[in-house]
């Protein structure tokens, strides 16, 4: 299937998300286009051609991250430890290559990174962990991990709810992990964000930040834009309502560094990622989209994946796909979106 309404190729354009009830004061941006979720993102397009396919005999589904490759394909990494190669003009899967722990163990692989000379830098939420591969799925390396980030008991960190974004900032010297929930000790919503610097072909473990979320929602992806700013989506589900699923732009500069401070309490002078809303992706139009589930907008779903195809003037063309699970009622969705960002406050 094509992508509807306005597409012209995935590196010019591709997102979503899914949500309810606008939190917080939309970013400034041009006046409402055609086919607009808010002032600042329009929808160009989606397909569902991934939906419930299979390449090679792998599953084409449970897709948590998205990356552009050197060769401008892109990367689409599934939570069951498979990582496909798709044709930026057609989506088609082109490779797959199995990932797999020390030990040969599949992981719940979540946040994806293709680093400038090919290798992949993959997030786990078992443990969590990050790992660098080489293109053939070899493990040339583990990144350190501060404790208190990894699952309780060795840390204080939730099953399932660690390492869920992963992305490289501009110049390639700093990699940022978001995590999905609140570490225990922490109040519930705000959840750290853990960066490492490269030294050399290693990355060090460094700064962290302290980021709130909306009541109810946790960190699904995190992408850097090419300013230095984090586009963030936060994503929640309710049982007989569906997905809501909210884009913001987030700033880490005057954010306080937070790896020596235990609990964050947001009352304690910390200085938190500050935050603008984009999209609550709920106001987007459907484009005659078709949901197996109650949904408050037929075309949401459970979007997990974000990658920046392509950038000009503050604009971003931005992709974005939902995983399925692997379940009937929910779909594989690639989404296409055309994001304008405000200027960085005091420019």
């Amino acid at each position: 299937m094509r992508l509807r309404i306005l597409l012209a190729t995935v590196t010019a354009t591709l997102a979503a998300a899914t949500s309810p009830a606008a939190a917080g004061t939309p970013a400034t941006g041009t006046p409402a286009a055609p086919h607009a979720c808010s002032s600042a993102v329009d929808i160009r397009g989606f397909s569902d051609a991934l939906d419930k396919t299979t390449y090679e005999g792998t599953f084409v589904g449970n897709l948590s991250a998205l990356s552009v490759d050197s060769d401008k394909r892109i990367a689409a990494l599934s939570d069951r430890s498979s990582l496909f190669t798709l044709d930026p003009k057609t989506l088609k899967p082109t490779s797959v290559v199995n990932l797999a722990d020390e030990k040969g163990a599949a992981l719940d692989s979540e946040g994806l990174v293709v680093d400038w000379d090919g290798t992949r830098l993959v997030s786990s939420e078992t443990e969590p962990s990050v790992r660098r591969y080489s293109r053939d799925g070899k493990i040339l390396d583990r990144l350190s991990v501060p404790a208190p980030l990894a699952v309780a008991p060795a840390g204080r960190a939730t099953a399932n709810l660690t390492f869920e974004g992963l992305t490289l900032l501009p110049g390639g010297h700093t990699l940022l992990a978001g995590m999905e929930g609140s570490l225990s000790g922490d109040t519930p919503g705000i959840v750290r964000f853990q960066t490492w610097t490269r030294q050399g072909r290693h990355f060090a473990a460094a700064a962290q930040y302290g980021y709130r979320t909306d009541t109810g929602l946790g960190v699904s992806e995190t992408t850097a834009t090419p300013d230095g700013r984090l586009l963030v989506l936060e994503r929640g589900f309710t049982a007989g309502y569906g997905n809501t699923v909210r884009l913001y732009l987030a700033d880490l500069r005057h954010a306080t560094d937070t790896r020596g401070i235990d609990t964050l309490t947001g009352q304690d002078g910390v200085r938190l990622v500050r935050k603008t809303l984009l999209a609550d992706l709920v106001n987007c139009p459907s484009l005659g989209a078709q949901a197996h589930q109650p949904q408050p907008n037929p075309l949401l779903d459970n979007i997990e994946g974000m990658a920046v195809t392509g950038a000009a003037y503050g604009r971003l063309n931005v992709l974005l796909v939902s995983d399925d699970n692997q379940n009937a009622a929910q779909v594989t969705r690639l989404y296409s979106l055309r994001v304008r960002l405000p200027h960085p406050a005091g420019h």
